[in-house]
């Protein structure tokens, strides 16, 4: 993967009459500005492509998180890494599809995704499930999904195809991701969060750990089952509509399956429980029974950081730029928060759709 391309900046954002300084720090008797400095802390997806788009500006990154770099330990690392700003339009504000289509296009420049599209169907008796999942999204056609998916033939009806929608391998984006930005001089610094800011300008990307400054940020639990099986073939994520939460299946490499994603409001990272290992697998199960001889490969959880509306947010306090809030929706909107954040820093840029004026936004450098 070629990661060489920064975010391209939106028309008409610009920040005049604000009140957000920009964090140049000039020499001494006007001459050029010096490089700014910037630390990031945390190395998920919100963090990784916090780095590009300040690297991408010329700034000199540091990444500092306690693994030094993408592991099982951010919650990044369990993502269905599905781009499908369609589908999350049943459940979504308009402002997850803006930063979507932002950001799909940032990815297909620099990772290359498997641009499938998503299919979307249902057990004949939650049919109307699948009529209500139509009139909440846009940008599909009804399909016969035997025909997008053969080995799915004669077991539903009908199905919604979103073409324009995209999926690719998480972890190895982030790996990749990660190895890019070193070879450009980012360094990667193994560590816990140094109290006293190092740089001009810090952006925090914890997510849940942050919870410690963004008091009302909560958890939303996720949990996932990584499965082997050779008697399917799948071209595509297959979301399969469920009474209490949608179920998503996503194909990888060498056979394996993705199979998410439970949202258990519980503010813990323990282990996938019992009732959610049963759902998850009998709703695998009755998209396609070859899914009962599965090889379970792995078991994970982990927390999405959410606000209260499970919106994004930018929130700046002093010489701190906090990026948080992303939900479900981590791999779908972190390049377009991360250029965000980039332009409120360096350029004074303003973008009330994702700043918290409630928060305060100067930054006194």
């Amino acid at each position: 993967m070629a990661f060489a391309e920064p975010l391209e900046p939106a028309p008409g954002r610009a920040g005049e009459g604000m009140g957000i300084t920009p964090v140049i720090c000039r020499r001494p008797h006007g001459e050029e500005p010096l490089t700014v400095q910037v630390e990031i802390i945390g190395s998920g997806i919100v963090g990784l492509t916090a780095a590009e788009a300040f690297a991408a500006r010329g700034c000199a990154v540091t990444v500092i998180s306690r693994s030094g770099g993408p592991t099982g330990e951010c919650c990044s690392w369990w993502a269905g890494g599905m781009l499908a700003p369609g589908c999350e339009m049943e459940s979504a504000e308009p402002l997850i599809g803006e930063l979507g289509a932002e950001s799909i296009a940032f990815w297909r420049r620099i990772a290359k995704p498997q641009q499938n599209g998503t299919l979307v169907v249902a057990p004949p008796r939650d049919t109307p499930e699948l009529r209500r999942f139509g009139r909440m999204t846009t940008g599909w056609v009804e399909t016969d999904p035997g025909a997008l998916e053969p080995d799915l033939a004669g077991r539903f009806s009908r199905g919604f195809f979103f073409a324009e929608e995209a999926h690719f391998d998480p972890r190895a984006v982030l790996v990749a991701l990660k190895a890019d930005l070193a070879s450009r001089g980012v360094v990667f610094r193994k560590s816990t969060m140094p109290e006293r800011i190092e740089a001009d300008l810090r952006i925090d990307c914890r997510g849940l750990a942050a919870r410690d400054e963004l008091t009302d940020l909560r958890g939303v639990k996720g949990e996932m089952l990584l499965v082997r099986t050779s008697e399917l073939q799948l071209r595509r994520p297959v979301r399969l509509l469920h009474p209490r939460w949608p179920l998503y299946i996503v194909p990888r490499a060498g056979g394996l399956f993705m199979i998410g994603a439970t949202m258990i409001e519980a503010g813990d990272t323990r282990g996938l429980t019992l009732r959610s290992a049963l759902e998850l697998m009998g709703a695998a199960y009755a998209l396609h029974p070859a899914f009962g001889e599965a090889e379970i490969v792995e078991i994970g959880a982990d927390n999405r950081p959410a606000f209260p509306d499970n919106l994004p947010r930018l929130r700046r306090r002093d010489r701190v730029i906090y990026i948080n809030g992303m939900f479900r929706h981590g791999f779908l909107c972190a390049p377009a928060m991360a250029r965000r954040a980039a332009e409120l820093a360096l350029d004074g840029a303003a973008f009330p759709e994702v700043v918290d004026e409630d928060h305060g936004e100067r930054c006194d450098v």
